[in-house]
C-alpha cells in the first residue's frame, strides 16, 4: 500500500460506522480503531525486517494521527467484548449503570448488557477488579474483542 491508499483508507474508515479495522497485505499491516470520542487511532506494526525499508509509508501514517488520537490508545488490562452488538451500561434507560469508574467489582457481577440479534446478553466479571475507566458510551455499537473497560485486578 502506498501513502495515498492509506490516506484514502483512513478517510473512508473515519466516515464509516465501523469501530475497528485491520488490513493485512503481505508484509504490510495496519490497524484502525475509533475511540469512544470518535477519534481514529492508527497503528502500523512492521511485520518483517524487509518492511523497514518502507519506513516512509509507516511514518506518514503515524504523523497523520494527531496528539489527541494518540491519547485514545488503551494501555493496561481491559475487559473486551465477547461479541459484536450494542453496549448498554444499565438494565433500562431509567436505571443506573451496572458499573462506573472507581467501582470495585466481584466475580459474577454484571458489567453490562450486549444486545446481539435482539437478544440481551449480560457480561459478567470473571474475577475481582477495580474499574479504572469505562471505554464505551451507552448505546454504542461494539465489535468483537473491542475494549469495554480499563481495569486493575485486585
Amino acid at each position: 500500500m502506498d501513502f495515498r491508499e492509506i490516506k484514502e483508507l483512513i478517510r473512508v474508515f473515519d466516515k464509516s460506522e465501523l469501530n475497528k479495522l485491520k488490513v493485512k497485505d503481505a508484509d504490510f499491516e495496519i490497524a484502525l480503531q475509533k475511540g469512544f470520542d470518535g477519534a481514529v487511532t492508527v497503528s502500523a506494526p512492521v511485520a518483517a525486517p524487509v518492511a523497514l525499508a518502507a519506513a516512509p509509508v509507516a511514518a506518514p501514517v503515524s504523523d497523520s494521527a494527531s496528539s489527541d488520537t494518540a491519547a485514545a490508545v488503551v494501555c493496561g488490562e481491559t475487559i473486551n467484548s465477547p461479541m459484536v452488538g450494542t453496549y448498554y451500561a444499565s438494565p433500562s434507560p431509567e436505571a443506573g449503570a451496572f458499573v462506573k469508574a472507581g467501582d470495585m467489582v466481584k466475580t459474577g457481577q454484571t458489567l453490562c448488557i450486549l444486545e446481539a440479534m435482539k437478544i440481551m446478553n449480560e457480561v459478567e466479571a470473571e474475577y475481582d477488579f477495580k474499574v479504572i475507566e469505562v471505554l464505551v458510551k451507552d448505546g454504542s455499537p461494539v465489535e468483537y474483542d473491542m475494549p469495554l473497560f480499563l481495569i486493575e485486578k485486585i
